[in-house]
């Protein structure tokens, strides 16, 4: 029977600012439309934004903006539900709760990424990340007997922490599209070394950490390059770390690229690394595992997740810069074990569906609105 879906996220696939929160919910939300059922999505607007739009399907309902969005939920629900009836809600927890709840009585699941608690004082102002930590606090009561979806098992470890009932949170791992991402047969490795960031660049993201290692190894491996895909408000920093640590000449920062070429990169690295503090799962990881390609990641929540050490990449203690030097070391210079990673990564990288997500999604969104 197909159901008529109301989705709460805080952007956009189309908001210049989306990151791995709205491909998750947008790679399902897709694929509900394409089994039938119908799907609203409620989120912020952003310059040039247009209002209301259909985009593959989904209705899309923008108003406010990033610092706003949270205070106009409750209108836009109360509009939305006098207007038009549904069967369930999809409230996406990415940065502040909506406590939908508290303005609507339909039954409702929460899908929540990952939460910030006190990692959100790493990126943002006192004020603003002291707002956002005492946000979080409320969860386990205004959310009390819903149902809860998270895409690592570490974020429903963090919620049971809080409070949450374990049989209350389901774990549904992110997919990959691998009519994107995949190996190409054409496309050979670089000829020297090439170590690869794709994300936003943000503090938190401890891209940092990246070009500090980076240095430690650049006199060993005179024809390594860096190359750091994304944009973000961390750039200018970046920068001038670039500069102090003196290779600048090794270090390409692209911005923004279309997605045929980041596949490019990911395709010809030799290794790609996250150094992040939190995450709630690593697409990065995923993607480059498609393309071939083995990653360097920090141990910590979400990303330890979508690795299998050994086999993928490898992980290293968040923060341990020397750790991070000495395990790119072992890669590029280790052509024996890069290949073992390189099979290694393609095969755990073929459990991580987008559709089979969907499949699981949808079945715990009729399983939430009490139907078959």
């Amino acid at each position: 029977m197909p159901l008529r879906i109301l989705a709460i996220n805080w952007r956009d696939l189309k908001n210049p600012l989306a990151g791995g929160a709205e491909v998750h919910l947008e790679e399902n939300l897709r694929r509900f439309v394409k089994m039938g059922h119908s799907v609203t999505l409620l989120t912020s607007n952003f310059p040039d934004g247009v209002k209301e739009e259909m985009v593959e399907g989904v209705r899309m309902v923008r108003a406010g903006n990033d610092y706003t969005f949270n205070w106009c939920v409750p209108f836009m629900l109360r509009k939305e539900l006098k207007k038009n009836s549904y069967d369930v809600v999809l409230e996406d927890i990415n940065k502040v709760p909506f406590y939908s709840p508290l303005y609507q009585k339909l039954p409702t699941l929460v899908i929540v990424p990952h939460l910030f608690a006190d990692a959100v004082f790493q990126e943002i102002n006192f004020v603003l990340g002291f707002y956002i930590y005492l946000a979080e606090k409320p969860i386990p009561r205004v959310y009390r007997g819903r149902k809860f979806c998270v895409i690592s098992e570490s974020t429903r470890q963090d919620l049971t922490a809080r409070g949450i009932p374990a049989e209350d949170v389901r774990v549904i791992y992110c997919g990959t599209d691998f009519s994107l991402y995949s190996k190409d047969p054409k496309v050979a490795k670089e000829k020297d070394p090439l170590v690869v960031y794709l994300g936003r660049l943000k503090k938190y993201k401890s891209v940092d950490h990246l070009l500090a290692a980076f240095a430690k190894i650049a006199v060993d491996f005179p024809k390594a390059r860096l190359i750091i895909i994304g944009e973000g408000d961390d750039h200018s920093r970046l920068l001038v770390i670039t500069r102090k640590l003196g290779i600048e000449s090794r270090v390409t920062y692209t911005g923004f690229v279309p997605k045929e070429e980041k596949v490019s990169w990911l395709r010809k690295a030799w290794v790609v690394v996250c150094p992040s503090l939190k995450e709630g799962w690593g697409l990065t990881n995923i993607e480059a595992n498609a393309c071939g390609t083995p990653v360097v990641c920090a141990d910590v929540p979400g990303l330890r997740d979508s690795v299998s050490p050994g086999k993928s990449g490898l992980l290293y203690p968040y923060g341990q810069i020397e750790d991070l030097a000495a395990h790119l070391r072992e890669v590029l210079s280790n052509s024996s074990l890069r290949q073992k990673l390189e099979a290694g990564a393609l095969e755990w990288a073929q459990q991580f569906s987008w559709d089979r997500a969907a499949e699981e999604m949808i079945k715990l969104v009729c399983e939430v609105a009490g139907k078959k």
